[in-house]
């Protein structure tokens, strides 16, 4: 075990992006090879604007343990470098109290199913015809959030996406959550999935990056929707990085008119 002196979290050792095979990467995008497609939610697939970052400030508040001055923004500064995480084990981190933890856990989850009701919540473009592209060549999506159940559940009713991928996790579904290779795993495990070399795992965060690595998937894809920078990402471990999830499709070689005449696809 390592500490990420980004985050002050204790990580897996993963093979630097030298020490991996040195594969052509058009081999691995190769939609023929790629079976599953692992997506995050917030900031991959969906849009976050700020909302994360609220509830968390939400929850600190009402759990009573909201930090003032320079260690609020310390607070807020590891929430965003901890993006993709399990949200339990960030507020285990900032709290150092078991119960008030869990008490915080919970006000977040509140907090950010008020956040939903009260702006709404919104797909990142092309993000919907991506997944729905993917499915229709053959390949497995699965959903993956550091959310509990009970938010991603909320977050997937209002988008109108409980039956949009084949799967949906979330730690307490697989273990452990990001940078643990759990979620991609289990996902792996559950659809049945020949191979992790035939898994891609695709993420904005460097937690996701880290997941990806360790769970040793033949590609793993940041995007800049969300919360890390290229530099961020790469370093996290990104064989490549997107604009969006919407060039996905064409990175794994799917037809573009494939991606614009899928059934249910919506500009």
């Amino acid at each position: 075990m390592t500490i990420d002196p980004a985050t002050g979290l204790a990580e897996p050792e993963l093979a630097s992006p030298e020490d991996r095979e040195d594969e052509d990467l058009a081999e691995l995008a190769d939609s023929q090879e790629i079976e599953l497609v692992v997506l995050d939610l917030a900031g991959t697939t969906v849009r976050d604007d700020g909302l994360v970052e609220r509830a968390f400030a939400l929850a600190a508040e009402r759990a009573g343990f909201a930090p003032e001055g320079e260690q609020r923004e310390a607070a807020l500064q590891y929430v965003r470098d901890t993006m993709g995480q399990s949200k339990i084990e960030v507020f285990r981190v900032l709290t150092g109290d078991e119960a008030v933890a869990q008490r915080a856990n919970e006000e977040f989850e509140r907090a950010y199913a008020e956040l939903i009701d009260e702006v709404g919540v919104e797909a990142i473009p092309g993000a919907e015809a991506a997944v729905r592209a993917l499915r229709a060549a053959g390949a497995s999506v699965v959903l993956t959030t550091g959310f509990s159940p009970a938010t991603r559940d909320a977050l997937l009713a209002a988008l109108g996406w409980t039956e949009l991928a084949d799967l949906v996790l979330a730690p307490a579904d697989a273990g452990r959550g990001r940078p643990h290779p759990d979620l991609p795993l289990t996902a792996l495990l559950r659809t049945g999935t020949s191979s992790v070399d035939a898994m891609a795992v695709v993420g904005d965060t460097r937690s996701d990056m880290l997941s990806g690595v360790n769970a040793g998937a033949g590609l793993v894809v940041g995007v800049l929707t969300g919360a890390h920078d290229r530099d961020a990402l790469e370093d996290a471990g990104a064989d490549e990085v997107l604009a969006s999830v919407a060039e996905l499709p064409a990175l794994l070689g799917l037809d573009a008119e494939r991606l614009d005449t899928a059934p249910g696809t919506s500009a």
